[in-house]
């Protein structure tokens, strides 16, 4: 799809179909995230992959946002695999992860999935439901799977700020 279309047809699903993403539309979208660019390489992302109904239940006890999608994506990031600024020590790593998230969502769109990105979910819940360490950072959760017949955009998907106000040149 000619990126233009793409990126101004995209738009966060809230109504999905029940079948499930096979795994060849899955690593296809994965395969985007993995071309992500990240601080230095480090490729600090760590995306769990839910794609059963065993652990979509699970995601639904520690989110009220799964909107009925078959599968999600939680992209999380490595802090200890991060690129560190060395003026103040800020990671890269959650912007890094939210590139490779972005990815996804544009990849997943451009061959008929789905998606939005979810950051209403108890991190505690999410951490037990799936194991996760403490040095892996959660991000954002992509739910998604085939957009429902009646699945359209909120009313505000089209409303943006003038760009004078979002945009500035040389300083504030």
């Amino acid at each position: 799809m000619e990126f233009e279309k793409l990126i101004a047809e995209r738009y966060s699903v809230r109504s999905f179909r029940p079948e499930p993403l096979s795994e060849d539309v899955i690593a296809r979208i994965l395969a985007a995230g993995h071309l992500a660019p990240t601080g230095c390489n480090f490729q600090p992302q760590r995306i769990l992959v839910l794609n059963t109904e065993e652990s979509m239940e699970k995601l639904s006890t520690c989110t009220r946002c799964r909107f009925g999608a078959p599968t999600a994506m939680l992209v999380c990031h490595n802090t200890e695999e991060s690129w560190r600024r060395p003026y103040d020590g800020a990671l890269s790593s959650s912007v890094d992860a939210t590139i490779v998230a972005t990815h996804l969502m544009l990849a997943a769109h451009n061959i008929g999935v789905g998606s939005c990105m979810v950051m209403h979910f108890d991190p505690v819940k999410m951490r037990e439901a799936f194991s996760i360490p403490a040095h892996i950072e959660l991000g954002v959760l992509l739910v998604m799977g085939y957009p429902a017949e009646d699945a359209q955009p909120k009313h505000y998907h089209y409303e943006f700020r003038p760009m004078e106000e979002t945009v500035l040149y040389e300083s504030f």
